[in-house]
């Protein structure tokens, strides 16, 4: 199995040698939460629906380095955002859709609620989620974060990644042992309480609970999860050998914020109430509405009663649930080509049953599916924004990348203008859980 090169020791020093002049301390002092980024090869817009997840983290991401402060203040700066985030880890934290209303129809607005509409919210976030479940914050951390170089997060969950760094850092600052299970719950009230998104855990689990070179098999309404192993070189029969593959990520340009668009919490919306349609026509008035309490025969019996918005957003979630499961198997087997082939109709269905994506995002998952060696792709994130991932033989890996980039630039020139040539598509190896160096 090949070795991480993810954070590399000249990145380390970098973030130690920032958090050491911040706060006045040795570097030997300073630690650094490792935090990647996550993609879902299989598994689109099910999480919140308890479906099953396959997800796994790359190697980019978030780094944070950071120390205990002296007091119960938090001092914080970033790499990416100009200003320096302040507040007591005491003072007590309520949900930042709150906080904005109340401050939306004031003539001055409080340098608290200002700093919310920023980056600071989700360290906030962070102290929300240990508050609300009783844990004893007292000390607060000096710290500098910053984002892989060069590389626009979206639709790789960068605000999960941001959201567990920062747990992670206050939970080591002030000692307490915290399961990685429990911090997905902690990064769900981040996400779902306190910045009002309503997504499903798939992110944090993704993020908290990966192996290097595996894939992560969540069901999102058990919670149970298992890591899936591709089989062993000797596994293999007589004559054949294992393909070594890689991801591309294909950034798109658009940059438009989750929080701010109405597109996601619009289809859980009718996820759920397809949901409700199907559980009482089959006379179950009592279960909670989400297609993973519904049964595929039930789903059969009565699909014809939804209106077609609602029947799309279900054959979604049915037919991608079926795709993981046939991902696993091809996984677990080597079937690299197979996985590829599930990958691909999973974009599909993202875009026409679940009818995510814009112009952009979908011409740059047709300009993959084309590129040399890619074996399927599909959008990342939610697909109303961000970057696409493909599935990519190793050895044509660079060769891709590169017909990417030139394809998507005679289709998308303005977009494409705006990003890095270097970092537009990126050849990207498998991560590890987020961690504490």
């Amino acid at each position: 199995m090949a070795e991480l090169c993810w954070p590399s020791n000249t990145e380390l020093n970098e973030m130690r040698e920032k958090v050491s002049e911040m706060a006045n301390v040795k570097k030997e002092e300073v630690r650094v939460v490792v935090s990647p980024y996550r993609i879902c090869p299989l598994g689109a817009h099910i999480d919140h629906q308890g479906g099953t997840v396959l997800a796994m983290t790359i190697d980019k991401g978030i780094l944070l380095g950071f120390t205990p402060s002296r007091s119960n203040e938090c001092v914080l700066r970033s790499g990416q955002f100009q200003g320096e985030v302040k507040f007591r880890v005491d003072e007590i934290q309520r949900p930042w859709q709150t906080t904005k209303t109340k401050h939306d129809n004031s003539a001055e607005n409080s340098s608290e609620a200002r700093e919310q509409c920023n980056w600071g919210r989700y360290a906030r976030g962070a102290v929300y989620a240990l508050q609300s479940r009783g844990h004893n914050i007292s000390k607060g951390i000096i710290g500098y974060i910053r984002g892989s170089e060069g590389l626009d997060s979206s639709g790789l969950s960068s605000s999960a990644a941001v959201g567990v760094a920062y747990l992670l850092a206050l939970e080591h600052a002030n000692d307490l042992e915290i399961s990685p299970t429990e911090n997905i719950e902690y990064d769900r009230l981040i996400e779902n309480e306190y910045l009002g998104l309503k997504n499903g855990i798939m992110d944090q689990s993704a993020i908290l609970l990966s192996f290097h070179g595996c894939l992560m098999c969540m069901n999102c309404k058990t919670k149970e999860y298992k890591l899936i192993h591709r089989p062993k070189v000797q596994e293999y029969k007589e004559g054949e050998q294992p393909k070594a593959t890689k991801m591309l990520l294909a950034l798109s340009g658009l940059k438009q914020a989750l929080t701010t668009n109405p597109g996601y919490n619009k289809r859980v919306a009718e996820c759920k109430e397809a949901a409700r349609i199907l559980l009482e026509a089959s006379g179950n008035y009592k279960a909670e509405p989400i297609l993973s309490n519904v049964a595929p025969e039930v789903y059969e019996a009565h699909k014809c009663k939804l209106e077609p918005d609602h029947a799309k957003r279900a054959e979604h979630y049915f037919s991608e649930n079926m795709r993981v499961m046939k991902g696993i198997e091809a996984w677990e087997t080597g079937s690299l080509e197979d996985f590829g082939i599930l990958i691909a109709a999973s974009g599909r269905s993202s875009i026409q049953n679940y009818e995510c994506g814009s112009e952009p995002l979908i011409q740059l998952y047709e300009i993959l599916l084309r590129a040399p060696g890619v074996l399927g792709a599909r959008f990342s994130g939610a697909g109303f924004r961000g970057c696409c991932i493909a599935l990519v033989e190793e050895a044509l890996a660079t060769e891709a990348a590169s017909f990417v980039r030139k394809e998507y630039l005679k289709v998308q020139p303005e977009l494409a203008s705006h990003i890095s040539r270097d970092t537009a598509v990126l050849v990207c190896g498998s991560g590890d859980c987020a961690r504490v160096i």
